[in-house]
């Protein structure tokens, strides 16, 4: 279960563990395979929209993921938010990945449901995007690299970063904005 959130992304990386003493010093070590470079997140702004967009950390659970969607109002004016984000998946060129989105309950996040919602500045808003890494035999995997992220249809995305394994699947739920998830 999603119990919490956040908008801080964590970085990944990889410890190597150099030979002690006594260790078989007969066996050469093994190369590391090079890394791809991580995408990094874009710097901070305030779109025209007045809708910042976050994204916190991949939780993973018994082969589910999911992450939490911030948004922040950054304008004067108060921003009205009814529904659900819209999302779409990218691959690392940033064209979209054929994906089916549903809307609703998820093994990692609880829908509180559409309801309108009034942010002023300064205050967030928050929904979760989910999927499994389910895979079948004979199937080919389907993965993105980044989530293209609005709060209504007719915003310019926010490109994010967020490593998305969804098996043979390819298929995300998401729920409502909300002010705070029920647990």
């Amino acid at each position: 279960m999603l119990t919490g959130c956040g908008s801080d992304v964590a970085a990944s990386g990889t410890t190597d563990r150099s030979p002690a003493p006594g260790d078989l010093a007969a066996s050469p070590a093994t190369p590391t395979p090079p890394r791809k470079p991580t995408p990094t997140p874009p710097p901070p702004t305030c779109p025209s929209s007045g809708a910042s967009i976050t994204v916190g950390p991949v939780e993973a659970a018994l082969g589910h993921r999911a992450v939490v969607i911030k948004l922040t109002n950054c304008r004067s004016r108060i921003l009205t938010l009814n529904g659900y984000p819209d999302v779409a998946v990218l691959d690392g060129r940033r064209h979209p990945i054929k994906v089916n989105v549903t809307h609703g309950l998820s093994y990692m996040a609880i829908d509180p449901g559409p309801t309108k919602i009034h942010l002023r500045k300064g205050e967030s808003a928050l929904a979760a995007v989910s999927w499994s890494n389910t895979v079948e035999a004979g199937e080919d995997k389907s993965a993105g690299t980044y989530l293209s992220i609005t709060s209504h249809t007719n915003d310019r995305p926010t490109i994010w970063p967020v490593d998305t394994d969804l098996g043979t699947t390819a298929h995300l739920t998401l729920t409502a904005w909300c002010l705070k998830f029920l647990t």
